[in-house]
């Protein structure tokens, strides 16, 4: 009776992470219409529109492409998921009792935001590890970004790249200029509760800051691993 009950959850475990390994890969070619994200905002604000519109990544302004990376994750092209450096660092800033700072990659929140829910407990977090390394073997970086700048909440209702362009821009994100891209990246954050247009005293002084790491970084280019 045992056996049978062992043999029955190995399956269904097994089951799981053949479905899982199976999404990954399907979604390397798919656009992410959805995400739990997206489901979950709308049953805490039924009233609350979504916008979302994918669009491929050649048409989202580089600009963009450079100031997330340059704001959230400036290891992306280099690192296979996980920032340790950055993780190191941000331990030891937490224990020096310094603000609370994160050190999740860009591949760890588009893992996130596609397959899971928002939270910090250990289960949550383990999983998000999981499908950060199914990401990182299955697509390439150029794929998740794609995905990120897609995926992820940009404001209000607001998710991805381009609704986020025109929401706060009135443009396409194809049209985004450096500053406009580095205001989007600012509120990043709290998307919530900051705005990029017209941005407050705090979020212009992330913008500016962010703005200078995309000069400092220099050229984007995927090829950059390879340094």
């Amino acid at each position: 009776m045992m056996k049978k009950i062992f043999r029955l959850i190995w399956k269904f475990i097994a089951g799981i992470i053949l479905f899982s390994i199976l999404t990954v890969i399907l979604l390397n070619w798919l656009p992410v219409k959805f995400t739990p994200l997206m489901g979950i905002r709308y049953l805490e604000n039924p009233e609350e529109e979504i916008h979302h519109t994918w669009v491929p990544r050649e048409e989202i302004s580089l600009h963009l492409q450079l100031g997330v990376i340059a704001s959230e994750d400036q290891n992306f092209i280099s690192h296979n998921g996980f920032d340790f450096e950055a993780i190191e660092k941000a331990i030891e800033e937490n224990q020096e009792g310094k603000r609370v700072r994160g050190a999740s990659t860009i591949s760890q929140q588009t893992a996130k935001n596609v397959f899971l829910w928002p939270g910090r407990n250990w289960i949550r977090k383990g999983l998000e590890v999981y499908f950060t390394f199914l990401i990182e073997t299955f697509w390439s970086k150029e794929r998740i970004l794609e995905v990120y700048l897609n995926s992820i909440e940009m404001g209000p209702g607001i998710y991805g790249a381009n609704a986020a362009a025109q929401y706060w821009f009135n443009k396409p994100a194809s049209e985004l200029t450096p500053s406009e891209a580095a205001a989007i990246a600012a509120i990043l954050p709290n998307p919530r509760e900051y705005k990029a247009n017209p941005a407050s005293n705090y979020i212009e002084g992330r913008k500016s800051w962010i703005v200078k790491q995309m000069k400092n970084y220099g050229k984007f280019s995927f090829e950059k691993r390879e340094e």
